[in-house]
């Protein structure tokens, strides 16, 4: 009988799917539901999760309702189930995006048995017209994909979801199969019971994806190193995730002014923009999208090659399942997410105001997601223990930044030790950050009202700060010695294994990990600024070439181009007109007026030292053309006085002077004499202006100084504006 089964199933996979074997444990799920019982199927995304619903359901008597939370992904699947049979009536969605003809024909197919998949969304299915529909036509089983959303410790956790059951129940008695690709032991724990199927089958297939690479990157200069990235994949598939619909835009729009075919999906744009988008990347008229996480869930593009987190995500469960959309052909997919705490601080204000058990769960989880950025272990090893998963970090294959590149070791038998110490000291009623306080010895508000700077073990470890501490509690937890219970939101608890290390203590390898606070942006170059290492001899060249043509055209030097964009260009090697107007302080115009000599100095001195030029660090910025910088512009030409148009851009006047500054440094010429001959006569305009046109150098310390104070500052700042905007532009 077994054995006739298995036929008849590989039959129908043969036939509705073109497959002739199952994976993993896909036939053993199918048959438990075909035999009635309730069902539980963590799987990873690429796992094949829809095939154990959607088989079952051609199978089987009646309609199976597929509860699914994105209108998106219920049209991919549709579109899926139909392509494998004869009749479109086979597969429907019912949802809010439906006309009333068109919610009544779905009606119409499945009272008629034509429909053997229904996707809903959980809002559809608690109306009262639609439950009363249900019960009168013959219901398969249930499925809840993204079953996740159902805990609240899940990271995508839906309030509508947790009235499942309750539905259910008023529609028919049937089986239940709940899907996800991402449960910890807790939600899981979470979900079977809110579904009241504690009795279900559960299958759990491995959460390892060993085709993914893993690596974090400290969040500097973020732009350019992905535009870097993409350009050494020309024409390979790829999702970069934004948490904001703004930065979503923004991003889209700086890669496509870079040569990249990119395209932004978020869910604030309007349905028909966001299918057409999705449609465009699927057929590969697109070789990028830049999404929120609106986007992806249940795309099953399987050459997707890379995803890159812009921000790190709220939770490991978010960034498993955005990553799990690279390589599901079993090609190598690379996941690659760029980290700064004071991500974290963004992601922990929008925390406040909910509800403190909310906040709880919420601190807990991006407490988790800090871990796995901040870890020098193995992350494949620290990913699969999150999910509840043992892994031997040796099999990781380099396939990760960290074991690609391990980090310094050292031994740490005695850190652990104290550590374990203090646990028990704390009555094991402690979360990390507290722990780590009291081994620094820092005296916190906390530490001192519940008394813990009087334990014998408080400031143990004083001689190694609390980031130290960190990297051994968690390296504790990966290692079995510590656990952390999750209903307490993150309280530390000693393990047998921990008890038994404190009893025999043996050796214990501690991996140094990565200080992320020392990563800033500050000395990054960028298009508008350069302070990390330049060129000295190639800047050298630079001045004197400059020297050479201030004195031939009887201007100052700084008039020509200021020494920041020279150091610029000392690091950016500019060879063509448009490259330099990448250079900070560098416009069209005075790219045109002065930039042929200093581009043919740059050109040979490139080509004699057979340089390597940096030119796929050099950007191109979104120029603003729409925006403030031009009404601005505008504002003067009509001789609109320069504080009214501060006060209309809610800009103090010396705001309003530093934007006229730039526009005049990038070579566009601004006409402020209707300003300047309310504030200064003539003669003394005259004066200024002759300063400036002898001057070595355009410091306002100078001229201040020049004049004995005769001048205010800001006097002397709109006449350099008038002097640059009529010699240098």
């Amino acid at each position: 009988m077994a054995v006739k089964e298995m036929t008849e199933l590989n039959q129908a996979l043969r036939k509705y799917f073109g497959y002739d074997q199952f994976r993993g444990d896909q036939e053993k799920i199918i048959t438990n539901i075909l035999a009635g019982n309730n069902t539980f199927v963590i799987m990873p995304t690429g796992g094949g999760k829809s095939m154990c619903y959607q088989l079952p359901a051609l199978l089987s008597e009646g309609t199976a309702i597929i509860v699914s939370p994105l209108i998106a992904l219920m049209k991919n699947q549709v579109d899926a189930i139909r392509n494998v049979s004869e009749d479109d009536s086979v597969a429907h969605v019912l949802n809010s995006s439906l006309s009333k003809t068109e919610s009544n024909k779905v009606k119409a197919d499945i009272t008629a048995g034509k429909t053997k998949l229904l996707y809903v969304a959980p809002e559809s299915l608690t109306k009262q017209a639609n439950i009363d529909f249900f019960t009168s036509v013959k219901i398969s089983f249930f499925a809840i994909d993204e079953a996740h959303c159902i805990s609240e410790w899940g990271h995508d956790f839906r309030p509508e979801y947790r009235r499942l059951r309750e539905i259910f129940e008023a529609i028919s008695n049937v089986p239940i199969i709940a899907l996800t690709a991402t449960a910890t032991p807790k939600v899981q724990q979470d979900i079977q019971k809110n579904l009241n199927m504690v009795d279900a089958k559960v299958f759990k297939a491995s959460f390892n994806r060993d085709n993914l690479y893993y690596e974090v990157r400290p969040k500097k200069n973020v732009e350019k190193e992905i535009i870097k990235y993409i350009r050494k994949r020309k024409g390979q598939s790829g999702i970069i995730y934004c948490l904001s619909r703004k930065k979503v835009e923004q991003l889209a729009e700086i890669l496509r002014v870079n040569g990249i075919n990119a395209l932004a999906y978020h869910a604030g744009m309007d349905a028909s923009t966001r299918g057409k988008h999705q449609d465009m990347f699927l057929m590969e008229d697109v070789d990028v999208i830049v999404a929120t996480i609106a986007f992806g869930m249940g795309i099953d593009k399987p050459d997707v090659r890379f995803v890159i987190h812009h921000d790190i995500p709220k939770s490991l469960e978010s960034y498993y399942q955005e990553t799990g959309r690279a390589g599901r052909d079993g090609g190598v997919g690379e996941c690659v997410a760029f980290y700064a705490y004071k991500d974290i601080e963004k992601l922990e204000k929008f925390l406040q105001g909910k509800p403190v058990a909310e906040q709880e769960v919420g601190r807990q989880l991006l407490f988790e997601i800090v871990s796995y950025a901040e870890t020098s272990i193995c992350r494949r090893k620290y990913l699969l223990h999150y999910f509840g998963e043992e892994y031997d970090a040796s099999n990781c294959s380099d396939m990760c930044d960290n074991c690609r590149n391990p980090k310094e070791k050292t031994e740490g038998k005695d850190d652990v030790v104290k550590l374990l110490h203090s646990v028990n000291e704390l009555k094991e009623m402690q979360r990390a950050n507290h722990i780590c306080s009291f081994l620094a010895g820092e005296e916190t508000t906390e530490i001192k009202s519940y008394r813990h700077d009087q334990l014998p073990h408080f400031a143990s470890g004083k001689d190694k700060d609390k980031t130290f501490w960190n990297a051994v509690i968690r390296q504790c937890l990966v290692s079995g010695l510590l656990s952390k219970d999750i209903e307490t939101y993150g309280i530390i608890k000693m393990t047998n294994r921990g008890e038994e290390f404190l009893k025999n203590p043996v050796s214990f390898t501690l991996v140094k990990e990565h200080d992320y606070s020392l990563d800033s942006d500050e000395d990054i170059v960028t298009s508008t600024g350069s302070k990390d290492a330049f060129d000295e001899v190639l800047y050298q060249a630079l001045l004197d070439l400059r020297k050479q043509i201030s004195k031939e055209k009887d201007i100052p030097p700084f008039v020509i181009f200021q020494e920041g964009s020279l150091k610029d260009m000392s690091f950016q090697y500019p060879i063509t007109a448009e490259e330099l107007t990448n250079i900070q302080g560098v416009g069209q115009g005075k790219a045109r007026r002065y930039g042929s000599p200093f581009l043919s100095l740059i050109k040979s001195y490139v080509e004699e030292n057979e340089i390597e030029r940096p030119q796929d660090m050099v950007v191109k910025s979104l120029v603003n053309k729409s925006g403030l910088k031009v009404q601005l512009i505008q504002n003067i030409d009509r001789k609109l006085p320069l504080e009214d148009i501060g006060k209309s851009q809610g800009k103090s006047m010396d705001e309003i002077i530093e934007e006229i500054e730039m526009i005049v440094n990038s070579g566009t010429r601004v006409n402020i004499n209707y300003y300047l001959d309310e504030i200064l006569d003539e003669d003394n305009q005259e004066e200024i202006y002759d300063y400036f046109s002898e001057a070595e150098t355009d410091s306002l310390k100078e001229a201040y100084d020049e004049f004995d104070g005769d001048y205010t500052e800001e006097e002397l700042r709109l006449m350099r504006i008038k002097f640059m905007s009529e010699m240098a532009n």
